[in-house]
């Protein structure tokens, strides 16, 4: 199948040191472009030194130890090569929205690379299959392909599990309605369009990806964690100066504190106009 696309689509996935999205770090990553002309997909996977130890739980999981990786490159070594790949190009992936993406944003920024999820889709397979069928990708895979999943958790086989889970998925959810847990209807959401997949995937209400603030009823940005959650980010931002240093000092994601600097600029703008 086809995807139609009016953007690049690049599928992707890494394996990291742990799970901490602001501290742990990649260590291998692998994509999959598909073009919005239509030409063939391109791949690109690489090994990377994280430069920091590997936790045994993630070891466990992906195999990858500290030897295979002491001649590799640093991210700092292939960050311009990896965005110049991006591009301008659509996201997708499997659980990305929670981990890849947060993961792949720090680890640009820390070498001075935005990669602006704000103005590209981002597609999370993982959520098209909880949302219609809550399994795992070793399930996804078998379900809807009747294939089974070998080389678990290495990067390249689970970007091609996934790009086969989204076929998959295309064609075994045209014209099925989506009805959520307070039996609203929406009319066959998943279609062979990206724009409206990442509609389906993505949650409106959270203002990042690791939901730490989120819009309230009004459209304003609110805390979703801590002692002022569901409170106003502007108006403790403004009456607590602390608390914006503490933000911008601690492991908040850099999408977080990019929403709580522009908040806490606009104030200062706004009390200089007066």
């Amino acid at each position: 199948m086809k995807f139609n696309l009016d953007r690049d689509l690049i599928f992707f996935d890494i394996e990291s040191t742990g799970l901490n999205v602001m501290r742990d770090r990649i260590l291998q990553i692998a994509f999959i472009k598909y073009p919005k002309d239509g030409g063939d997909p391109v791949e690109l996977e690489m090994l990377i030194n994280p430069g920091i130890p590997i936790s045994e739980e993630a070891m466990n999981v992906h195999g990858i130890t500290p030897d295979k990786l002491k001649n590799k490159p640093t991210f700092k070594d292939v960050a311009a090569e990896l965005f110049k790949f991006i591009g301008t190009a659509d996201l997708s992936g499997y659980n990305s929205d929670r981990f890849d993406i947060p993961m792949l944003m720090e680890e640009f920024h820390r070498y001075g690379y935005d990669l602006e999820i704000e103005k590209r889709r981002t597609i999370d397979v993982q959520k098209i299959f909880y949302k219609m069928e809550p399994r795992t990708l070793k399930a996804a895979l078998k379900h809807f392909c009747g294939k089974e999943l070998v080389d678990a958790h290495d990067a390249l086989a689970d970007v091609k599990a996934t790009v086969d889970v989204l076929v998959g998925q295309l064609k075994r959810y045209e014209g099925v309605d989506y009805i959520d847990g307070d039996d609203f209807v929406t009319p066959a959401p998943i279609k062979n369009d990206m724009g409206a997949l990442a509609d389906f995937t993505h949650d409106k209400r959270m203002v990042d990806v690791t939901q730490r603030l989120k819009y309230n009823p009004e459209g304003e940005v609110v805390f979703n964690f801590g002692k002022f959650s569901g409170k106003k980010v502007r108006d403790i931002i403004s009456n607590d100066r602390q608390y914006y240093a503490w933000i911008m000092d601690k492991d908040f994601s850099v999408q977080v504190k990019k929403a709580v600097k522009k908040i806490m600029d606009d104030i200062i703008r706004e009390k200089s106009a007066k």
